[in-house]
Order: structure tokens, then C-alpha cells, then sequence
């Protein structure tokens, strides 16, 4: 199983490898044995507001896009982001049997300039960095689909096989022009806030 995770983890450097569709059901799982995974925390440290609207970057099949979905209420919205076309379809799925008629779906990677500039209040990207390839490309599309003091909430978990270190995920932020806002957790299992600066 190590060998596996490290194979796959050196083989996403080099091109874009998601998790799989048919391990979706372990996606939809939130973590027993850390809180700051669950998809209930990682929405509850966004301290959203009615009528923002949220990208749930690489959402997979939808674990956070539904409480994302519920925090902004009708007046907002939620972008659901995956490259895969199986993921976002078991999303809408799920986003459609919760009731949810305020999330779109759209089919793209981060860095493939699909996100609108200066649109989002909130973005979040869980446990799916270590995933891209182009990781910076990835995090300036981020940096410029945010509002000016905006925030993005990056989740990464030591169980998945791409997790990125605090000390990378950090590295890439501040390079890309956002500030370290908020960390909760620790080095093995954390959300970290970045903001974008009001005025950029």
C-alpha cells in the first residue's frame, strides 16, 4: 500500500492523476480519526455569510459542495469545480437530492482559466493540491477568481497520498501574492486561511 501511494504520489508531478471515480464512496467519507477534514469544520472555520458565493475547487463528489450549498442559503451560489465528468455527476446528484438548486457545475482543472476575476468570496481546495500538476498556475487562477480580500481555505490530510506539507502549501501561497490568515490543526491534518489582499 506504501509503494502504491508513493508511486501515485511521484506520477502526479508529472501529470494530473485525481482519485479515481469508482473510490468516490471513500471521498464522500469524512476522516474519523481528525476534525479538521470533516466537511462540517472546514465550512464552519469560512464563517460564510447568505448570498456569498463559494468555489469548492476539485469538489469530487460533493462531500463539502452540499454544506457549502446550504451555508450561503438560495441568495448565494457555489461553484463546483472537478476535472473528472463522473465526479461532478455523482455532485449534482447528491446536490440535487439535498434540495440544492444554487450550485453550478463545471468541468475544468484549476489553471485552465474557466473562473471568472474577482468573483469569489470564498474559495476551498480539500485534500486535491497535491493532485496538480502545475500547483502554482493552479494557485494564481485561485489568487485572481477571488474577491479582494478574499479567502482561500487549503485542507491537506497526511493520509492522503498528495498531502503537501504546511511549509509548501505556505511557500506557494505567499509566492503567488496571498497572506497567511488562519491555521487550524497541526503539521499532519490542517486547514490553513489565505487572503488575498484588499486591493489587488
Amino acid at each position: 500500500m506504501v509503494l502504491v501511494a508513493t508511486t501515485w504520489r511521484l506520477a502526479s508531478r508529472r501529470q494530473s492523476l485525481p482519485c479515481p471515480v469508482w473510490l468516490r464512496w471513500l471521498v464522500e467519507l469524512d476522516n474519523p480519526f481528525t476534525k479538521t477534514n470533516r466537511a462540517a469544520f472546514v465550512v464552519e472555520t469560512l464563517a460564510l455569510s447568505p448570498g456569498m458565493t463559494v468555489l469548492d475547487a476539485g469538489c469530487g463528489p460533493g462531500r463539502v459542495t452540499i454544506p457549502l450549498a446550504n451555508s450561503v442559503g438560495p441568495a448565494g451560489r457555489v461553484v463546483a469545480l472537478d476535472i473528472q465528468p463522473g465526479m461532478l455527476a455523482r455532485a449534482k446528484t447528491r446536490t440535487e437530492a439535498a434540495g440544492h438548486t444554487n450550485v453550478e457545475f463545471v468541468a475544468a482543472a484549476l489553471g485552465d482559466d474557466k473562473l471568472p476575476a474577482h468573483y469569489f468570496d470564498r474559495a476551498v481546495l480539500v485534500t486535491v493540491l497535491g493532485e496538480i500538476p502545475d500547483r502554482a498556475g493552479a494557485l494564481a487562477e485561485l489568487f485572481s477568481a477571488l474577491k479582494p480580500a478574499g479567502i482561500l481555505a487549503i485542507v491537506e490530510l497526511i493520509f492522503d497520498p498528495h498531502f503537501q506539507s504546511r511549509g509548501t502549501v505556505t511557500g506557494l501561497a505567499m509566492a503567488t501574492g496571498f497572506r497567511e490568515r488562519a491555521f487550524f490543526g497541526h503539521s499532519l491534518a490542517y486547514v490553513i486561511h489565505f487572503e488575498k489582499p484588499d486591493g489587488d
